[in-house]
């Protein structure tokens, strides 16, 4: 993982936490444990219990970019793994600090990588 600076270890940390609780709900199709925005929430809720995939996702913090010291942008790589086959994204999300200190997701793309 790269980043611009070492002085965000703390948040680097939370910000890792953060695609861990994505990536295990994920694994367990769970959208309750999805965090994020409201938006973000009711669209996780209706998606991702019917999602397709069968097998193993993997979520990779790939680089940290802060924006602002309480948001940041944050580069991901996401493995798809089925017997007999895989597939990879890469997902940006943009994620903000909470008052609290939680950081929440507030906008997430994610495009398909092609196979050479």
């Amino acid at each position: 993982m790269t980043t611009e600076s070492t002085s965000h270890a703390a948040d680097i940390e939370a910000i890792g936490r953060l695609v861990a609780t994505v990536e295990h709900s994920q694994q367990t199709k769970d959208p309750e444990e999805f965090l994020g925005l409201d938006a973000i929430a009711e669209f996780t809720r209706r998606v991702l219990p019917a999602a397709s995939w069968d097998g193993k996702v993997t979520y990779e913090v790939v680089h940290v970019l802060f924006i602002r010291p309480d948001v940041a942008a944050v580069k991901i790589r996401q493995r798809y793994l089925a017997p007999g086959e895989e597939s990879e994204g890469a997902p940006l999300y943009v994620i903000s600090k909470q008052a609290d200190g939680r950081w929440l997701l507030t906008a997430c793309q994610n495009t398909g990588v092609v196979a050479n």
